[in-house]
């Protein structure tokens, strides 16, 4: 820290204005008035130089002290309007020194109470200073005790002025502020809501493609074992070991969702792989066909999965809804991206009347990626699902980008 940021003021005075101040009283106060003795006594030329130097001497300590130690800033202003008395009584006159004395009575004070109270005094001390050597009857309509008045009731309104409109200025940074501060508050917890329903959104979604579809699985299962228990012990036993496997693809996709895991249980590598063992569980729990066209493409893990469970929702439609006999496969590259082509041969719907979660959660999974859903179908004539994604950038042998 420079000396001239151990202002000891409370109050926040820029440095360039003190040093400026300073300049200009040594200047045009401390010099003139030194220079206005040479023609006296010696005596008055001796005293007026010490005084010089006392005020010199303290206005140094005051500005360069530590706060809070050595020459308080109320002994200091005292000393000045004292000062600035003698300095009068020795030129029969000081209205100039105070003039340029009077920025320090706002400098180092506290309160504007108090910059008018010690200016004032320094202004009495002055005219008094001024008039002492007139004897009993002094006259104060001279140019020193005029300049004097004025400089001190122009000085302290022009002064006063200044401090309530950098009050108000304070007081309207401060209001800003602290608005701003609030929004910024506001807006993070926005951030955190928003955050929290994304992530509620995307769990959602997840469990949807994932847990729920897998138990609504076992539920056939179930369903199907059951009633073919007595009659087809082979198929139940088939039944059965579904289930047991649904159930155990469940419990790694739910430890996956709390974190157990890292990632979800995807194959690196081609997508292929993973769609065509989704495809033939699927056939040997319900005993559609389904037949797939699936070259070996290499994608980056969350394209692959993205695919995946678009495959898994559109493969449960067919089950829960479509009374399709036959399903169709198709996944393919086209430029800059990759293609996945679901179709049934089923019962077909309104595409503007479907409000199912599965359509959307499909919809937002592609969009977050920069992909896109295309839904065609019409009652009677079966559904086509169509989920496009670009391919920027190819992943390597090992799955990563």
């Amino acid at each position: 820290m420079t000396p001239w940021q151990q202002q000891p003021s409370d109050r926040l005075i820029p440095d360039r204005v003190l040093l400026w101040n300073t300049a200009g009283w040594i200047l045009f106060g401390l010099l003139p008035t030194a220079g206005g003795v040479l023609d006296r006594s010696p005596a008055r030329q001796y005293w007026m130089f010490g005084l010089l130097a006392l005020i010199a001497v303290c206005h140094t300590v005051t500005l360069f002290r530590p706060p809070g130690r050595f020459l308080n800033r109320r002994v200091h202003l005292g000393v000045l309007a004292l000062v600035l008395g003698a300095t009068s009584y020795l030129l029969d006159g000081g209205a100039a020194f105070y003039v340029v004395s009077l920025p320090q009575f706002w400098f180092y004070t506290r309160t504007p109470r108090d910059a008018v109270a010690f200016s004032g005094l320094a202004a009495a001390l002055t005219v008094f200073g001024g008039t002492l050597g007139q004897g009993w009857s002094p006259s104060f309509r001279t140019g020193n005790t005029v300049a004097t008045v004025v400089a001190y009731a122009v000085g302290s309104g022009l002064a006063l002025w200044l401090h309530r409109f950098v009050g108000q200025s304070n007081e309207r940074q401060e209001r800003l502020t602290a608005e701003l501060v609030l929004t910024q508050e506001e807006l993070a917890l926005a951030h955190q809501r928003q955050g929290a329903a994304e992530e509620r959104e995307r769990m959602a979604r997840e469990i949807h493609d994932t847990l729920a579809q897998g138990f609504a699985s076992i539920v056939v299962l179930a369903e199907a074992a059951r009633a073919a228990l007595t009659a087809d012990p082979d198929r139940s036993a088939h039944q059965l070991a579904s289930i047991e496997q649904t159930a155990r693809e469940n419990l790694t996709e739910a430890r996956v969702l709390v974190g157990s895991v890292p990632v979800s249980g995807v194959a690196p590598g081609s997508v292929a792989t993973t769609l065509r063992r989704t495809l033939d569980r699927f056939a040997q729990d319900t005993g559609l066909t389904v037949t797939a066209e699936l070259p070996d493409i290499d994608l980056d893990q969350r394209t692959r999965v993205a695919l995946l469970r678009c495959t898994q929702e559109s493969l449960a439609n067919v089950r829960k809804h479509s009374g399709a006999s036959t399903v169709g496969v198709v996944l393919g590259e086209v430029p800059g991206g990759v293609e996945l082509e679901i179709t049934d041969d089923g019962n077909g719907f309104v595409v503007a009347e479907s409000r199912g979660f599965g359509l959307d959660g499909m919809r937002r999974r592609l969009a977050e990626l920069d992909g896109e859903l295309t839904v065609t179908s019409s009652l009677g004539d079966g559904t086509r699902i169509l989920a496009t994604l670009p391919t920027p950038g190819r992943a390597d042998p090992e799955g990563t980008r």
